[in-house]
């Protein structure tokens, strides 16, 4: 079947009033070039699964009230063009459609697709008298279309199209008055009000004093960002905390985001189309049985002295329903729904049955970092409290402080510390914008923040802080270095193992991240990644891709967040950690993982690879089946009982071969 591989050719990235890009996420028709003349639309995907077998149920229904009058009813009834009749009604909700495909795949150029021999061969059987055959191989072919329908709709649910993160008004002040205007109408210049959990619209200027910005979706950064007045912020930043204001430096189009959003359009430009071997084959193999056929009708007449035209106009078309691909037009779409069904049921989504072949082949898995190898959670990893002070009572200073920001890392030190003592007398507690906070208990100063803060109290300490990886809370008491507590994000469960598993299948893994180089080594050094880059902007993570895809080998992308995108797009086959991920890149993406897990990732890969060999296998089945029943029907040696076997009984043991990859158990430890 031709529509196996049409699930994400059609993602577009449509730009609206020269401000807005939105994707139109569908499956359109491909006929713009003669290479892509099989491709055949899944834009009906919306519809429900009756809707999409009701043609095949019709057909279903008149064919067998045919066969019933075949047997049941004498000829003189049911006979000429009454029973003509009501196998041409029986044919078209199932053979229309096919033989438009057919003539629109002629009007391109291409007229030898595997449409064409779908139709020829039908009417063929038509020709002969075997009604009931021509509607038959019809009726297989849209059942076949609408496994692969619900196939693709499956793996749609739950994925949304594409949004434009930036949002489409912002506050400004006008006259030392808020007004709301449209995002784009906004000019440098101007004063942008943020209030907190609102998302930023433009690039532009801090002029508050200070703010906490969340800027995951855009960086991949793990840590929130604390700005003071004067540092650059960009749109897809939001806000956290405070009332904040912003001065717009630079145009809606122009911001750091819409060239993100830019890079994912070019991107899914530049995705190679995937052809499945049928759309291949056919343009080969379908002219190949046609011309043997006029030439099995035609060349006797040359040779044979009592050449009966009957005969061989006979052993053709019987030809022409042996040579008909129904064993392949069910059994390979079968197989990759199949592949989808098993993926679906380990929760991972397939968006087409193409992704599947990549993945089998893919031989680099580039990661992202935060969000799809680790947890993208502050949690404290370890307290080191200096001996002369008391480590519960400095929590608790800690904790009651820290209860005076909305920053998430006081949130990571709330859940280890526990519930806040509000008796504890704390005053003048005040914080220090990029430093940390300040309070002071009896009159003694309480400090907790960078060790930037200390420096500027001038309080002496003994470590490093260059040489850790994680997040650093230093802490302070009575002029004195009290201790410091790491925060980090966690690596996921199951994160080495996946690792491991992608190396035993031979495949290499590659991390790719925004966060500062040294974490990155440390989490590839855990992780037992060789490849890691850290400090990367989208813009890198594209070039490091593009640098492993020149190297001929498939690349799989597995990301979350905006900055994702992009290279998600550019791989040969992007993941998604579908449960936390923006959906910008799950709508790019060709996988989704739905519950993020590391693990999963390896297996789908087994699954590619398993559903590969399903396919393969019923390939050569058909082949060699046909192959036979072919010559024998070319010599006049078989009747139509061989060729409905070559037809319908070779597609279904492939269909048999094909479903049994549902009932397979993928688990992390299999290969």
């Amino acid at each position: 079947m031709a529509k196996q591989c049409c699930s994400d050719d059609g993602l577009e990235i449509k730009k609206e009033n020269h401000t807005h890009q939105n994707a139109s996420c569908c499956h359109t028709e491909s006929h713009d070039e003669h290479d892509h003349g099989h491709e055949h639309s899944h834009g009906d995907s919306d519809k429900s699964t009756f809707q999409l077998f009701l043609p095949a149920i019709i057909s279903f229904i008149l064919l067998m009230i045919g066969i019933t009058l075949d047997h049941w009813i004498p000829q003189r009834w049911f006979t000429g063009w009454i029973r003509l009749g009501l196998y041409i009604v029986a044919y078209i909700p199932v053979g229309l459609p096919v033989i438009k495909e057919a003539v629109e795949s002629i009007r391109n150029g291409d007229f030898f697709s595997e449409f064409f021999l779908m139709t020829i061969a039908t009417i063929g059987a038509f020709a002969i008298g075997e009604f009931p055959e021509g509607v038959a191989v019809m009726l297989f072919y849209s059942i076949g279309e609408a496994f692969q329908d619900i196939a693709v709709t499956r793996a749609k649910t739950n994925i949304k199209i594409l949004l434009d993160q930036r949002p489409d008004e912002v506050t400004i002040i006008e006259n030392n008055e808020p007004k709301i205007i449209k995002a784009e109408t906004a000019k440098i210049g101007q004063r942008i009000q943020l209030k907190p959990g609102e998302k930023l619209a433009l690039d532009g200027e801090l002029i508050s004093e200070n703010a906490s910005f969340n800027t995951a979706a855009l960086t991949g950064e793990s840590k929130p960002d604390s700005k003071i007045k004067g540092d650059e912020v960009l749109a897809g930043m939001i806000n956290l905390n405070t009332v904040s204001e912003v001065i717009i430096r630079k145009e809606f189009k122009d911001s750091k985001l819409s060239r993100i959003l830019e890079l994912v359009q070019n991107a899914t430009s530049q995705k190679a189309k995937t052809e499945l071997f049928i759309r291949k084959f056919a343009r080969i193999y379908t002219p190949i049985v046609t011309f043997l056929a006029v030439a099995i009708f035609v060349l006797p007449y040359f040779f044979v002295e009592s050449y009966d035209y009957k005969d061989w106009l006979y052993r053709a078309c019987i030809f022409l329903v042996i040579s008909c691909p129904c064993a392949l037009v069910i059994s390979i779409p079968l197989g990759y729904f199949g592949g989808i069904g098993a993926g679906s049921k380990n929760g991972i989504l397939f968006k087409g049955s193409n992704f599947l072949d990549i993945l089998a082949d893919t031989k680099n898995v580039v990661m992202d970092k935060t969000g799809t190898l680790t947890e993208g959670v502050f949690k404290v990893k370890d307290i080191t409290i200096e001996p002369e002070f008391n480590q519960e009572e400095i929590l608790k200073f800690l904790n009651f402080i820290e209860g005076k920001s909305t920053h998430p890392i006081a949130t990571a030190i709330h859940e280890y510390v526990g519930k806040v003592d509000h008796s504890i007398q704390m005053e003048n507690i005040e914080e220090i914008a990029g430093h940390g906070l300040k309070g002071t208990v009896d009159g003694r100063l309480f400090l907790a923040g960078n060790f930037k803060l200390l420096d500027q109290f001038k309080i002496q300490y003994r470590i490093d802080p260059s040489q850790f990886t994680e997040t650093l809370i230093a802490i302070a008491f009575d002029g004195k270095f009290a201790g410091y507590i790491t925060i980090s994000d966690h690596l996921k469960a199951g994160a080495q193992q996946a690792i491991a598993e992608l190396k035993n299948l031979g495949v290499k893994p590659t991390m790719l991240s925004g966060d500062k180089t040294a974490v990155v080594d440390a989490v590839a050094k855990t992780l037992g990644i060789t490849n890691a880059f850290g400090d990367l902007l989208p813009e890198d993570k594209v070039n490091k891709v593009k640098e492993i895809k020149a190297t001929g080998a498939k690349v799989a992308f597995v990301g979350d967040g905006v900055n994702d995108a992009p290279v998600v797009a550019l791989s040969d086959v992007g993941i998604a950690m579908g449960g936390l991920g923006s959906d910008a890149t799950i709508e790019t993406a060709d996988v989704v993982i739905q519950d993020d897990q590391p693990s999963k990732i390896p297996m789908a890969i087994k699954i590619g690879k398993e559903t590969k060999k399903i396919v393969w296998q019923n390939i050569a089945l058909a082949f060699i089946v046909k192959a036979a029943v072919l010559i024998l029907g070319a010599g006049g040696l078989a009747t139509m009982w061989e060729a409905v076997f070559a037809d319908v009984g070779v597609a279904l043991l492939a269909i048999l071969n094909a479903v049994r990859i549902q009932n397979m158990k993928f688990t992390s430890s299999s290969h």
